[in-house]
């Protein structure tokens, strides 16, 4: 006999779900699909598990005072799947998880991808995000559609009602990252965490404030500064961040608003296109500026040459100071977040290396915003921080609104040796805490540190040709060793003492010989 859905989720509702719990069932998640089925499947499972258990959470709740109100259950349980307004997400009530999970199992994938397309047709703003994928793609191989009944088993034994988005939200981190080192083979880019942690904390978002990434991706640049003023300031004062970004790939822009609100983030304001040809935000006829702008976009990109930039809208605001070459968009984007940014705004880009030093159009440019002392900060990244590159990549802080007693001014830091091994990737190495506080620290006095950091003046930049190279500034000092004397002297002898036993082995054998 079917149970109530209020019997149900009672059976339920005291249960919270571990940090651990939920990472033991993403790694056999994640060791069952190996490489036969997309990774984002996972990611879609997750979500949809999750928006099913909160909504008969709030189901219950809502049932429960009405009963409190003199109603009875079932009157109550009828009105309260008839009132859409209650509920954080409109959620069909007959695609719920667990009746998914009470249907023909050999039709789960037409049932999961008809359970997406109503929750699109139910909610605006999870239109070509949910339906853009179909788990009818499970069908073409038998052996898919066995893995995705298990991966409906895995997930059918967490009870996500209870789970915090902080939870929820380092799960999602954890399949991005764990699947990063495959995907960056496909061209996919993954941003390390650590690097977004040291370039948020440097551009120090505040309550109030609007924040843009113009390369979205999977949206970690805006959930970490949503995270940063979460924690300086509190969760009210989060919730008065203002998100937007803008993602040229549709599905990795689907992944974006799913993070999003796995992570607690309900009012994001997120665009699919091509952003250096086609910004999407607007204010009037003229384009959207903001507080602060942040990105780690695709170093080197091909294709947004000058023939191709001519096209683009806002070409003479954005592109004032010139067109970069065909086979690097670096500084195409460095100039469209100089241009997205208001009169007192702060930027920061996570930056090829190749970008500070290379000839030719990009000289002409780069030359050209130096002068305009706009640039405030440059720091040489460790190498091998990357999935998809060993290079060390850069990172660049422009201001608008210097302080006075920057004007003039940029400041180097070398961070090549601020590093540790990574943990899990046997090749990469990663910034750790320590790390970033001494970047962050350094970047905050704004003074000289011998072999780290350095400030020089625009008149010295000029002097080099405007080349940006951070070890051109200051190269980091090699640790002296310090020599025991005595206990190399007694190595040495030891080694001496040696060589003669071996020399009258020698002779003795010889002798032996007849020599």
């Amino acid at each position: 006999m079917e149970r109530k859905l209020t019997e149900y989720v009672k059976l339920k509702q005291n249960k919270t779900v571990t940090r651990e719990e939920l990472e033991r069932v993403l790694k056999k998640a994640a060791d069952l699909i190996r490489t036969r089925v997309d990774y984002k499947y996972i990611l879609l499972l997750l979500f949809l598990k999750r928006l099913s258990d909160e909504w008969e959470k709030e189901f219950e709740g809502y049932v429960e005072k009405l009963v409190k109100e003199g109603l009875d259950r079932k009157t109550a349980e009828k009105i309260a799947l008839q009132d859409k307004s209650a509920y954080t997400i409109a959620y069909p009530s007959e695609y719920l998880w667990r009746k998914l999970r009470e249907k023909d199992i050999e039709k789960l994938p037409q049932n999961l991808s008809e359970a997406l397309k109503k929750l699109a047709e139910l909610n605006p703003n999870l239109r070509g995000v949910v339906d853009r994928f179909d788990f009818m793609e499970f069908m073409l191989h038998r052996d898919n559609a066995e893995i995705l009944k298990q991966l409906f088993e895995l997930f059918s034994g967490l009870d996500l009602r209870n789970a915090s988005p902080d939870v929820l939200g380092d799960a999602y981190e954890w399949i991005l990252r764990y699947f990063a080192p495959q995907k960056a083979k496909e061209g996919e880019v993954y941003t390390p965490r650590e690097v977004i942690k040291l370039l948020v904390e440097i551009l120090d978002p505040r309550p109030g404030e609007e924040v843009y990434d113009p390369a979205l991706g999977s949206g970690g640049m805006l959930i970490g500064s949503y995270l940063h003023v979460k924690e300086k300031f509190g969760e009210s004062e989060a919730k008065k961040l203002f998100l937007y970004g803008q993602e040229v790939n549709p599905t990795t822009y689907a992944i974006a608003e799913m993070n999003m609100m796995i992570h607690g983030i309900k009012d994001a304001k997120l665009a699919v296109g091509d952003t250096l040809l086609r910004p999407a935000f607007k204010e009037g006829e003229k384009l959207k500026r903001f507080d602060v702008v942040i990105a780690n976009p695709p170093w080197n990109q091909d294709g947004y040459g000058e023939e191709t930039l001519k096209k683009a809208e806002f070409r003479e605001e954005r592109f004032k100071y010139g067109y970069p070459p065909n086979n690097s968009a670096d500084w195409a984007w460095i100039q469209h977040m100089l241009a997205s940014a208001r009169d007192n705004g702060r930027i920061g880009i996570v930056i090829d290396n190749g970008a500070l030093f290379r000839g030719g159009a990009e000289k002409k440019i780069r030359s050209r915003i130096v002068k305009e002392d706009l640039l405030e900060c440059v720091i040489l990244l460790p190498e091998k921080l990357f999935y998809n590159t060993g290079a060390p990549g850069a990172i660049m802080i422009f201001n608008k609104a210097k302080p006075k007693e920057r004007k003039g001014k940029v400041l180097f830091i070398n961070a090549s040796l601020e590093y540790e091994k990574h943990p899990e990737v046997r090749k990469l190495n990663r910034l750790g805490e320590k790390n970033i506080e001494k970047i962050v620290k350094a970047y905050e006095e704004f003074e000289d540190v011998e072999g780290f950091a350095r400030v020089v003046s625009l008149d010295e930049i000029k002097e080099n040709d405007f080349n940006l190279n951070v070890t051109l500034y200051v190269f980091p000092m090699e640790e002296e060793e310090e020599i025991d004397v005595k206990a190399e002297w007694e190595e040495l002898k030891k080694i001496n003492e040696e060589l003669a036993e071996i020399d009258e082995k020698i002779e003795e054998y010889l002798r032996e010989l007849g020599y």
